[in-house]
Formats: structure tokens, C-alpha cells, sequence
């Protein structure tokens, strides 16, 4: 992440757009069960209001500073962080009720990275587990947040035939404004 676009993702105003918001949005009533994976929490604004809301939360995050800055804030609150690749995270199959993913898909350099992390997310959920997440779309306002930065945004329009392809089912894509949210379950 560029420095312009880590500072809004830890500012006090997304805290607020997230828990407020974003979060209730994308849950819409779906319930995320007792141990729920968050993928590429950054500075880790979500996983402050997931750990509030599930019994058991475990966050993998790929930038090392990151990683570690959130596991030293976290420490002590039962929230396990990882330093790893969500598309190839070496945790358990079959080992989380959800798998979330907010507004991180697009900083994944390529589609076949995505469509890698997809696939992985199918492998570690139980079944009937859940995959929920929110992105941005692709517009001037986010691509100038993201000058210097990966910005791969995914298509509301291919993303079902994606998750449906990775073996997740009863997939849901739906667009609000400039954002897209997704549900989806394993068999």
C-alpha cells in the first residue's frame, strides 16, 4: 500500500465507515459462526470490529511490518496473527465457519492470484462455510489512491463465475455506488 492510501485505511474515519457501514452491509443478517479467518487485514481497523463480533478470529496478513505491528497491538486479545499469503496460507483445511475478506482483493497483482486466493478460501472452510467480502470498483478516484500501489479491481460482472469456479456455491454479488459485496458458501 502506498502511504496516502495506509493512512486512510487506518484513520479514524474508515474506523468509523467500517464498524458503521461497510461491515453491517456486507454481514446483510449472514451469521459468521465461532472461528472466522480474516484475509489481508492491514492495519487491522476490521479486525478491531470482527474480534468484537466472533469467538475465535485469526488474521493472515502479508506485509511483514504490518503483520507484526498488528499482532503487538493485538496481543493479549485471543486474536492470532499470521505473516503469510492468503493465497497459500499452509493452515488446516476445512479449519474456519468464515473466511472474510474487506476491501483487499484488488491489492492481489493478478487475476490468477485472486482466482489462487479464491481456490484457497474454499480449502480452508468448513462445510457450508462462509465467504464474505466487500472491493471497491475501478474508478478515477480510487485509481489516483492508488498511484505506486497495486490496483487490480475484480469485476462484479465475472466475479460469480470466479467463486463458482474456485467450488464455492449460493454465490451473491451485489453493487452499491462505487462498491461491490460478495457471499458465497462451500459445499
Amino acid at each position: 500500500m502506498n502511504d496516502l492510501h495506509l493512512a486512510l485505511c487506518a484513520s479514524p474515519e474508515w474506523a468509523f465507515y467500517v464498524e458503521h457501514e461497510l461491515l453491517p452491509w456486507v454481514l446483510d443478517g449472514r451469521e459468521l459462526g465461532d472461528d472466522v479467518l480474516e484475509l489481508g487485514p492491514g492495519p487491522g481497523l476490521t479486525t478491531d470490529v470482527l474480534m468484537r463480533v466472533v469467538p475465535r478470529l485469526t488474521a493472515i496478513e502479508l506485509d511483514e511490518q504490518l503483520a507484526a505491528a498488528l499482532a503487538s497491538r493485538l496481543a493479549g486479545t485471543g486474536v492470532e496473527v499470521v505473516c503469510g499469503d492468503a493465497t497459500a496460507t499452509g493452515l488446516p483445511s476445512a479449519a474456519f465457519t468464515a473466511v472474510t475478506c474487506f476491501t483487499m482483493l484488488h491489492h492481489i497483482p493478478t487475476a490468477e492470484g485472486q482466482d489462487r486466493l479464491f481456490a484457497e478460501t474454499r480449502r480452508l472452510l468448513r462445510p457450508g462455510g462462509l465467504f464474505i467480502g466487500t472491493d471497491g470498483l475501478d474508478t478515477p478516484e480510487r485509481r489516483e489512491l492508488h498511484v505506486d500501489d497495486i490496483f487490480v479491481p475484480v469485476s462484479p460482472e465475472t466475479l460469480p463465475a470466479r467463486l463458482t469456479a474456485a467450488g464455492l456455491r449460493d454465490v451473491v454479488v451485489d453493487v452499491d455506488g462505487d462498491r461491490i459485496r460478495f457471499a458465497a458458501t462451500s459445499s
